[in-house]
């Protein structure tokens, strides 16, 4: 009889110890904000993030600025009020962020930034993104090896780091090349209206072209749709980047000559990764690139059409 009671007391205490350490484990809250949701790329980075946060248990918000910084800046005092512990970052003007960035230092809410850099990368703990750079140049040597000569439209926006980066890759190398011209650089919001309506501007100002650089692949198929609708795409070679679904499908189809592919799915899950090594008190990298591969219609049989890499 003794013998079943001590038993029983030992089983007892087991159950009372394992509830108090499921207890002890608190539910974390992540905050994600994106510089905008109307596009696909940033669906699916949030898509992968949310995988893994909830397969820990814990919670993501999402907010979307709609490319606007003030309102990013908003949501993120926001999210802080409703208690976050960590902030995934993809910020809409680089620099404009800082005062956000400041105050998350001040709460002791570690920022993760993904996409495209922040101006003060002291502020934030790491950043995951794709290798910008070589995004750019793998558009502007495909370029040369296809065309001996080149009047070249960009159209991308200015104040996202990202893009920036992507163009000033193209730009160095045709550097040396005076044969590739530049005779058009366009800024506007990285969206396929805007990049429809900037195309709109440059045809009715005549401008002759033959390459068309977006910023994104939204940009691009946004200077496609112009181009077709005003009947000015004929002998046009259009470079894209993100590897999106719809370049993929125009590249096939003919319309789109190459899309430098990130991979939002890869982004996504490491940043994730990343905040929960940090968490665990794990050294974290301060920047980490994840390579671009170039699709053509070459190469397009070892994609997915339907889907992102």
């Amino acid at each position: 009889m003794a013998g079943t009671i001590v038993i029983l007391f030992l089983i007892l205490t087991a159950v009372v110890l394992g509830l108090a350490g499921k207890e002890e484990k608190k539910q974390r809250k992540f905050g994600a904000t994106y510089m905008t949701m109307n596009n696909p790329y940033f669906e699916v980075l949030d898509e992968n993030i949310k995988e893994i946060v909830e397969g820990n248990g814990d919670i993501l918000i999402t907010r979307d600025p709609l490319q606007d910084q003030e309102k990013q800046n908003a949501q993120i005092r926001d999210m802080i009020d409703e208690g976050i512990d960590v902030l995934f970052l993809n910020p809409v003007d680089w620099k404009g962020i800082q005062s956000s960035l400041e105050l998350c230092r001040k709460k002791k809410i570690p920022v993760f930034v993904m996409d495209t850099p922040v101006y003060e990368k002291e502020l934030v703990v790491s950043t995951i993104l794709s290798d910008n750079y070589e995004a750019g140049a793998a558009c502007a040597k495909d370029m040369m090896r296809k065309r001996q000569s080149a009047k070249i439209v960009i159209v991308y926006s200015q104040n996202i780091n990202s893009t920036s980066e992507r163009v000033k890759g193209f730009l160095d190398t045709i550097r040396e090349h005076p044969e590739y011209q530049v005779v058009a650089k366009k800024n506007g919001a990285a969206e396929l209206e805007v990049g429809m309506r900037e195309m709109k501007k440059i045809i009715n100002e005549g401008i002759t072209f033959d390459v068309v650089l977006g910023g994104n692949d939204p940009t691009a198929l946004g200077c496609i749709a112009a181009m077709q609708k005003m009947n000015k795409e004929e002998g046009v070679m259009v470079y894209g980047i993100d590897g999106s679904p719809d370049a993929k499908a125009m590249i096939k189809a003919g319309y789109m000559e190459a899309t430098s592919a990130q991979s939002p799915v890869r982004i996504g899950m490491k940043a994730a990764e990343t905040a929960y090594e940090y968490l665990d008190g794990k050294p974290v990298e301060q920047e980490i690139k994840i390579p671009v591969t170039l699709i053509t219609r070459d190469n397009m049989k070892n994609y997915s059409i339907s889907g992102w890499q």
